[in-house]
């Protein structure tokens, strides 16, 4: 049973508070749905789930989950201190595509504006907006353009984690016989394990401790 989407941002943040404290199960059993026997191998599930219990209507489509407030869900685990437990996957990485900038990238719009939902010990501890300030936006801005820069001049091979500040770029694929058409710094036609870009748990660390220190000074 999905919901149907929020009208406005006062109504998803009243369902927000209706899951805040919430165990998965809790939210499962309400829309009939079984649980995975192992979430760590199932990771997007829960993401699903909560997609499907707010109303987030976008999918996989390069577009905020909740497409007419502009609000992209992004799940996060933590551990008892409240740190990230992983790095937050935001999107598909555009490979050779030459006619992109940084305000209308895929990683822009689903970044721009953020609801997080913090997971510990598989119960939603306490929803929260976020929305990018401009120290954030620019080292994810000089991140997105260094790294696609490499890409459309064709070393996406030699992409690894290690490049990026607050963003880097990882394989996003079932396993590495999932291959995409790629340019190559020669010119020549290849094929490369589709990538993704993600957040680096230190720059959501600091998201979460701000947030902390707002709960606390309220």
């Amino acid at each position: 049973m999905q919901s149907y989407p929020p009208k406005n941002l006062a109504e998803l943040e009243q369902r927000c508070q209706q899951i805040a404290a919430q165990p998965i199960a809790n939210l499962a059993r309400k829309l009939g749905l079984n649980i995975p026997d192992n979430l760590v191998h199932a990771k997007g599930w829960v993401g699903q789930l909560l997609e499907v219990y707010l109303g987030a209507t976008a999918g996989s489509r390069a577009q905020p989950d909740f497409p007419a407030l502009g609000v992209e869900l992004k799940t996060i685990p933590v551990d008892h201190t409240g740190k990230p437990l992983e790095s937050t996957y935001v999107c598909t990485v555009q490979a050779n595509h030459n006619e992109l900038y940084w305000r209308n990238s895929w990683v822009y719009n689903k970044l721009k504006h953020v609801l997080w939902v913090p997971i510990m010990d598989q119960t939603i501890t306490t929803p929260f907006f976020w929305r990018m300030d401009d120290k954030a936006e620019d080292v994810l801005r000089t991140d997105w353009e260094e790294l696609m820069e490499m890409l459309q001049l064709g070393y996406g091979k030699n992409l690894s984690a290690k490049f990026g500040t607050y963003l880097h770029i990882r394989p996003k694929a079932a396993n590495s016989r999932v291959l995409v058409n790629y340019v190559d710094a020669d010119g020549q036609d290849t094929k490369i394990v589709p990538k993704g870009f993600y957040l680096r748990p230190s720059f959501t660390a600091e998201i979460l401790e701000k947030q902390k220190a707002l709960c606390l000074s309220a």
